[in-house]
């Protein structure tokens, strides 16, 4: 061997070993891509890779070291449940002028004068926005005559005049027979009794 050939057989080795590490693999049958048997119907055959189709993306490595943390739950875990309340607010009237007669104590008197005033009936809640919306303090319902007690005697007044010749007034307390079972000739006995009450 000559100092010429030298260099041409380095050549040659580079060469063998870059073909032995690049695409020999194609001469080794254990490394070739496995083939479907004609004899097992149930394993579909598969498609060669071929080295220039598109491999999957991989996820980088992390930078930290660590794992990154769990994210957070989008549901908000649950709470105590939320009760509401059983009925609601009372509702609050306004207060009865301290010198005028509560309407129980219209009715109590009228009782005691031996006058009709059957199936007594509270419906005070029906002055607030929820009933009837007068604006009444006390409201006390009976089979002969409704009594209304007023904060105010311009509010008495003016409900009196609504209900025309159906009411009587006196002070803050009005009585009103539109539902009522009282004949008319009655009805001066109930309001001479108001009148009397201090």
């Amino acid at each position: 061997m000559t100092l010429r050939s030298v260099p041409a057989v380095a050549v040659l080795l580079a060469a063998v070993a870059l073909t032995a590490g690049c695409g020999g693999d194609d001469a080794d049958p254990s490394r070739a891509a496995p083939t479907a048997s004609p004899a097992s119907p149930d394993v579909a055959p598969t498609a060669a890779v071929s080295p220039s189709a598109p491999t999957p993306p991989v996820a980088p490595p992390s930078t930290g070291g660590a794992p990154p943390p769990p994210a957070a739950p989008s549901v908000v875990p649950p709470g105590p449940p939320q009760r509401r309340p059983a009925s609601p607010p009372p509702v609050v009237l306004p207060k009865r002028p301290s010198g005028a007669p509560g309407a129980k104590q219209v009715v109590d008197a009228f009782r005691a004068a031996g006058l009709k005033v059957a199936h007594p009936l509270d419906r005070s809640v029906d002055c607030g926005p929820d009933g009837l919306g007068l604006g009444c303090s006390e409201l006390i319902a009976t089979d002969a005559v409704t009594v209304y007690v007023f904060p105010d005697e311009t509010s008495a007044g003016d409900i009196a005049e609504t209900w025309g010749g159906q009411s009587y007034r006196r002070g803050a307390v009005v009585l009103n027979y539109l539902e009522a079972k009282t004949p008319a000739a009655d009805r001066p006995r109930y309001e001479k009794v108001l009148d009397g009450l201090r």
